[in-house]
């Protein structure tokens, strides 16, 4: 091998060792639309773990003002997506449902949420039709798009407007996750797509067995 050669293919190892590198930082960022978190990525002493959640004020599908703090001392499962969302959201939606059915009693200890993040179609009167679909037990949570900003922001959760092809409404590039968030409103696991609802009841059960803690006050707001 002449030494011209030695170098070329030196240099061609290194590029695809860059290239990986880039691939793999590209593959671990969490607010990539409809890209899974690694298993573990928000799991046990994480410090991104601990950030995920925070106060919010929004409005119900009743037009009635809610926030975190009006769930306190029960669990909440957390989806964010919006009404026009065509497979996903459904999806998951779905499988939250079915996981409070199978919980039968101990599904008055959880909060099913399910806050948009398109508050431009996304009205109390859209979420008090289509909430309703999946549980009687869910509550659709919209507001102002700095509410909706600030709450995506305090989770984590990406979301960007993509056009409709042909005239089509606009659909949502986002994350979707189902959070777990404890008694005290802080985060405990969350919910990859494709999951089984009986992998989200073992989790709330087990988060249900533990003694609740004493009252301490949720994440600050993030500026």
């Amino acid at each position: 091998m002449s030494r011209t050669t030695k170098i070329v293919l030196v240099v061609w190892i290194l590029a695809l060792i860059a290239g990986g590198a880039w691939v793999a930082r590209d593959t671990l960022r969490p607010e990539d639309p409809q890209r899974e978190a690694p298993k573990g990525f928000f799991s046990g002493e994480n410090s991104l773990a601990a950030s995920i959640g925070g106060p919010f004020t929004l409005t119900d599908q009743n037009g009635v003002e809610r926030n975190d703090r009006d769930f306190r001392g029960r669990l909440m499962l957390v989806y964010f997506g919006y009404t026009y969302c065509p497979d996903v959201c459904p999806t998951e939606l779905t499988v939250m449902a079915t996981a409070l059915d199978q919980l039968g009693t101990d599904a008055a200890q959880v909060v099913p949420l399910f806050i948009t993040f398109d508050p431009e179609r996304d009205t109390p009167k859209v979420l008090k039709e289509y909430v309703p679909q999946f549980s009687d037990k869910m509550i659709g949570l919209t507001g102002s798009e700095r509410d909706i900003a600030a709450v995506t922001k305090a989770y984590r959760v990406y979301y960007a407007k993509s056009p409709g092809s042909a005239g089509a409404p606009y659909l949502m590039d986002h994350t979707s996750l189902v959070y777990l968030m404890g008694r005290d409103g802080r985060f405990l696991t969350h919910f990859t797509p494709n999951g089984k609802a009986e992998d989200m009841v073992a989790a709330i059960r087990t988060a249900l067995a533990k003694p609740p803690t004493p009252a301490s006050p949720a994440p600050p707001a993030r500026p």
